[in-house]
Protein backbone atom coordinates (compact mmCIF):
# COMPACT_ATOMS: atom_id res chain seq x y z
CA UNK A 1 0.00 0.00 0.00
CA UNK A 2 0.69 3.37 -0.78
CA UNK A 3 2.24 5.89 1.92
CA UNK A 4 -0.13 8.39 0.81
CA UNK A 5 -4.41 8.28 1.05
CA UNK A 6 -6.61 11.10 0.07
CA UNK A 7 -9.80 11.64 -0.02
CA UNK A 8 -12.69 14.31 -0.77
CA UNK A 9 -14.84 14.30 1.87
CA UNK A 10 -16.93 17.37 1.02
CA UNK A 11 -17.45 20.33 -1.33
CA UNK A 12 -18.81 23.81 -0.56
CA UNK A 13 -19.96 27.18 -2.80
CA UNK A 14 -18.01 30.59 -2.62
CA UNK A 15 -19.78 33.52 -3.80
CA UNK A 16 -18.26 36.70 -4.07
CA UNK A 17 -18.98 40.23 -5.25
CA UNK A 18 -15.54 40.30 -6.95
CA UNK A 19 -16.09 36.98 -9.52
CA UNK A 20 -18.91 34.67 -9.86
CA UNK A 21 -19.83 31.43 -7.85
CA UNK A 22 -17.32 28.63 -7.79
CA UNK A 23 -16.94 25.37 -5.34
CA UNK A 24 -14.34 24.54 -3.25
CA UNK A 25 -13.76 20.68 -2.83
CA UNK A 26 -11.79 19.47 0.86
CA UNK A 27 -9.15 17.27 0.07
CA UNK A 28 -7.94 15.50 3.21
CA UNK A 29 -4.60 14.01 3.13
CA UNK A 30 -3.27 10.81 4.85
CA UNK A 31 0.38 11.00 4.75
CA UNK A 32 2.87 8.34 6.83
CA UNK A 33 0.38 8.18 9.84
CA UNK A 34 -0.45 11.92 9.57
CA UNK A 35 -3.56 13.88 7.82
CA UNK A 36 -4.02 17.35 7.13
CA UNK A 37 -6.63 19.04 4.77
CA UNK A 38 -6.16 21.24 2.21
CA UNK A 39 -8.80 23.28 -0.31
CA UNK A 40 -8.85 23.60 -3.65
CA UNK A 41 -11.03 24.69 -6.45
CA UNK A 42 -11.81 22.63 -9.96
CA UNK A 43 -9.27 25.31 -11.89
CA UNK A 44 -6.53 24.18 -9.39
CA UNK A 45 -7.18 20.35 -10.71
CA UNK A 46 -7.53 21.05 -14.08
CA UNK A 47 -3.68 23.12 -13.78
CA UNK A 48 -2.52 20.12 -12.20
CA UNK A 49 -3.93 17.75 -14.93
CA UNK A 50 -2.53 19.82 -17.67
CA UNK A 51 1.35 20.11 -16.30
CA UNK A 52 1.03 16.41 -15.12
CA UNK A 53 0.01 14.98 -18.60
CA UNK A 54 3.58 16.00 -19.54
CA UNK A 55 5.27 13.38 -17.35
CA UNK A 56 3.43 10.82 -16.60
CA UNK A 57 -0.05 8.81 -17.81
CA UNK A 58 -3.32 9.94 -16.20
CA UNK A 59 -6.64 8.89 -15.92
CA UNK A 60 -9.95 10.55 -17.02
CA UNK A 61 -10.58 14.25 -15.36
CA UNK A 62 -13.61 14.75 -14.73
CA UNK A 63 -15.44 17.46 -17.34
CA UNK A 64 -14.71 21.12 -16.82
CA UNK A 65 -17.73 22.39 -17.82
CA UNK A 66 -21.11 21.45 -15.78
CA UNK A 67 -23.99 22.83 -17.13
CA UNK A 68 -25.49 23.16 -13.30
CA UNK A 69 -24.50 23.96 -9.73
CA UNK A 70 -27.47 20.93 -8.83
CA UNK A 71 -25.94 19.16 -5.25
CA UNK A 72 -26.12 15.64 -7.18
CA UNK A 73 -24.03 17.16 -9.72
CA UNK A 74 -21.75 18.38 -8.22
CA UNK A 75 -21.26 15.34 -5.81
CA UNK A 76 -20.37 13.39 -9.17
CA UNK A 77 -17.53 15.77 -9.80
CA UNK A 78 -16.28 15.75 -6.32
CA UNK A 79 -16.33 11.62 -6.73
CA UNK A 80 -14.67 11.85 -9.68
CA UNK A 81 -11.86 14.44 -8.33
CA UNK A 82 -11.55 11.90 -5.35
CA UNK A 83 -11.30 8.60 -7.43
CA UNK A 84 -8.83 10.78 -10.25
CA UNK A 85 -6.54 11.51 -7.72
CA UNK A 86 -6.58 7.84 -5.72
CA UNK A 87 -6.18 6.48 -9.59
CA UNK A 88 -2.63 8.50 -9.89
CA UNK A 89 -1.21 7.74 -6.60
CA UNK A 90 -2.00 4.01 -7.44
CA UNK A 91 -0.75 3.70 -10.88
CA UNK A 92 2.59 5.97 -10.10
CA UNK A 93 5.71 4.29 -7.91
CA UNK A 94 6.58 7.91 -7.88
CA UNK A 95 4.46 10.86 -7.44
CA UNK A 96 5.97 13.81 -9.24
CA UNK A 97 6.41 16.85 -6.94
CA UNK A 98 3.98 18.74 -9.03
CA UNK A 99 2.02 16.29 -7.35
CA UNK A 100 3.07 16.52 -3.69
CA UNK A 101 2.82 20.36 -3.80
CA UNK A 102 -0.75 20.06 -5.05
CA UNK A 103 -1.76 17.86 -2.10
CA UNK A 104 1.01 20.01 0.50
CA UNK A 105 2.58 17.29 1.20
CA UNK A 106 6.46 18.12 1.82
CA UNK A 107 9.64 16.19 2.97
CA UNK A 108 7.80 12.91 0.89
CA UNK A 109 10.76 9.92 0.02
CA UNK A 110 11.71 9.93 -3.71
CA UNK A 111 12.53 6.93 -3.74
CA UNK A 112 9.70 4.15 -5.38
CA UNK A 113 7.79 2.38 -2.42
CA UNK A 114 9.56 -0.89 -3.54
CA UNK A 115 13.15 0.28 -3.32
CA UNK A 116 12.56 2.34 0.20
CA UNK A 117 11.78 -0.96 2.09
CA UNK A 118 14.14 -3.12 0.13
CA UNK A 119 12.14 -5.75 -2.06
CA UNK A 120 11.50 -8.93 -1.52
CA UNK A 121 11.45 -10.55 -4.76
CA UNK A 122 13.94 -13.91 -5.02
CA UNK A 123 14.17 -13.60 -8.92
CA UNK A 124 16.90 -10.60 -8.24
CA UNK A 125 19.73 -11.01 -5.71
CA UNK A 126 20.24 -6.66 -5.94
CA UNK A 127 17.03 -6.08 -5.41
CA UNK A 128 16.83 -7.99 -2.31
CA UNK A 129 19.92 -6.45 -0.73
CA UNK A 130 18.66 -3.91 2.01
CA UNK A 131 20.74 -0.02 2.26
CA UNK A 132 21.27 0.99 5.76
CA UNK A 133 23.64 3.39 7.42
CA UNK A 134 26.04 2.77 10.23
CA UNK A 135 24.46 2.25 13.57
CA UNK A 136 27.55 2.46 15.69
CA UNK A 137 30.80 4.11 15.13
CA UNK A 138 34.69 3.31 16.23
CA UNK A 139 37.33 5.37 17.24
CA UNK A 140 39.38 2.38 17.72
CA UNK A 141 39.34 -1.19 17.22
CA UNK A 142 37.19 -2.18 19.67
CA UNK A 143 38.43 -5.94 20.02
CA UNK A 144 42.31 -4.89 20.85
CA UNK A 145 42.86 -4.59 24.61
CA UNK A 146 42.87 -0.79 25.92
CA UNK A 147 46.22 0.62 25.40
CA UNK A 148 48.40 1.22 28.23
CA UNK A 149 47.95 5.07 28.48
CA UNK A 150 44.11 4.92 29.44
CA UNK A 151 43.76 6.34 32.54
CA UNK A 152 40.49 5.03 32.80
CA UNK A 153 39.04 1.76 31.07
CA UNK A 154 36.62 1.68 28.74
CA UNK A 155 33.42 0.23 30.96
CA UNK A 156 30.90 0.01 28.31
CA UNK A 157 33.46 -1.72 25.71
CA UNK A 158 34.27 -3.97 27.70
CA UNK A 159 30.99 -5.12 29.11
CA UNK A 160 29.85 -5.16 25.16
CA UNK A 161 32.82 -7.82 24.77
CA UNK A 162 32.30 -9.70 27.16
CA UNK A 163 28.92 -10.29 26.69
CA UNK A 164 29.40 -11.15 22.92
CA UNK A 165 32.20 -13.51 23.05
CA UNK A 166 32.82 -14.35 27.07
CA UNK A 167 28.76 -14.11 28.24
CA UNK A 168 29.58 -16.91 30.89
CA UNK A 169 32.14 -15.26 32.36
CA UNK A 170 31.41 -13.47 35.61
CA UNK A 171 32.35 -9.74 35.99
CA UNK A 172 35.32 -8.50 38.15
Amino acid sequence: MHPVVVTIPSFRSENNSIEKGYTVFKIDVLVNGRQHAVEKRYSEFHALHKMLKKSIKLPEIPSKHVRNWVPKVLEQRRHGLELYLQTIIMENEVLPKIFLDFLNIRHFPSVPKTESCGSFDTESEESSKLSHQPVMLFLRDPYLLPSTHDTVSNVVMEGVIQGIFYPDLQPR
